[in-house]
């Protein structure tokens, strides 16, 4: 469990990071949105976050911040100098649309001072029915509280959602992902990072290759690997397809379709009700497997070693290597195959 709790810190650590970011920064800009009825919202900046929220209570707006290379205070004077200097900044409300852009001047010259460099960061309340389309190739970005269609993309930061409906669709190159309480649509990537996702339902699409999976409290059609590292499930309904290259799996009170295949470690399923079909495959570790005692069950398994604690009612082949029959009168089909390794299954 050790492994597990590990990659759940690591998971984190880029999205803690970021809601962080401008607690305690006064913002160099502050725009009221009140009178703008915004619906949408459309922002692009480098070497800045964007946070967007639709929680009530907060007036609509749209707050700048903005640090120097480093993350180092600046004066007004300095940001405004550097503003005029090397960088095009437009904020504006276009039929209930709100578009803030950041572009450098003088982006595609071979000779810029990177120590003038900027941060230009954003945060936006408005209110929860908005869309969004969001870019940023250096910092994190944070959305909550929102219903509608939400698409979002960063090269270097976390992602952080929490409360949000509808189409959920969110690339990060450089960071980790954090999901919760959030439904209908979600599709979520990283490249350098791992992902935890909590409270969600619906149709859940994750994907990443620098880390571990973590899925809690999940129902719908879910499908989950990772490239990187290991996967730790609890408590999803539904149907679950998942699967790592490089780590372990662990799943605990599951009631769900599932197929779970990993080429790097252990995998362990316990499972409370199998759905329509159970496919488990381990190509270089065991396979330890809890079944319903109570389930009609179709068994396919094979293994090196399997234990010899046959089931009540069983009828058919059991041997060290191989399992092929039923357990009360047959139903849902569950295969699982340990290539290289043991199956322990027992019923519970």
């Amino acid at each position: 469990m050790k492994t597990y709790l590990t990659l759940f810190i690591v998971a984190c650590q880029s999205v803690a990071a970021l809601a962080q970011d401008n607690d305690n920064q006064t913002p160099y800009l502050t725009k009221s949105l009140a009178n703008d009825a915004i619906s949408s919202v459309v922002v692009s900046t480098s070497a800045g976050g964007i946070s967007v929220s639709g929680k009530s209570g907060e007036s609509p707006r749209i707050e700048v911040y903005i640090r120097g290379n480093n993350n180092r205070e600046l004066s007004k004077e300095e940001i405004k100098k550097r503003l005029d200097e090397d960088y095009d900044m437009t904020i504006a409300v276009n039929g209930h649309e709100l578009n803030a852009t950041v572009k450098r001047k003088h982006e595609h010259e071979m000779n810029i001072d990177w120590r003038n460099s900027i941060s230009i960061s954003f945060k936006i309340y408005v209110p929860e029915h908005v869309t969004t389309d969001l870019k940023t190739s250096g910092g994190g970005i944070n959305l909550d509280n929102l219903k509608g269609n939400e698409n979002f993309r960063t090269s270097g930061g976390g992602l952080n959602i929490d409360k949000l409906s509808g189409t959920i669709h969110g690339h990060t190159s450089g960071g980790g992902i954090n999901v919760s309480n959030s439904s209908e649509d979600i599709d979520l990537e990283t490249s350098g990072g791992g992902i935890v996702a909590k409270n969600c339902d619906g149709t859940i699409r994750l994907r990443t290759s620098g880390g571990g999976l973590v899925l809690e409290d999940l129902n719908g059609t879910i499908n989950a690997h990772t490239s990187g590292g290991g996967i730790e499930g609890n408590n999803i309904e539904g149907e679950l397809v998942t699967g790592t290259s490089g780590g372990g799996i662990d799943l605990q009170h599951m009631s769900c379709s599932l197929e779970a295949t990993t080429s790097g470690g252990n995998l362990n399923a316990q499972m409370v009700k199998v759905g329509k079909y159970l496919k488990l495959h381990a190509s270089a570790g065991d396979i330890d497997l809890q079944l319903p005692a109570k389930q009609g069950l179709d068994l396919d398994l094979n293994a090196e070693r399997i234990n010899d604690r046959i089931a009540d009612g069983f009828k058919g082949e059991w041997n060290k290597r191989h399992v092929d029959g039923s357990v009360n009168g047959g139903g849902v089909p569950v295969s699982a195959d340990a290539h290289s390794g043991n199956i322990d299954v027992k019923f519970n």
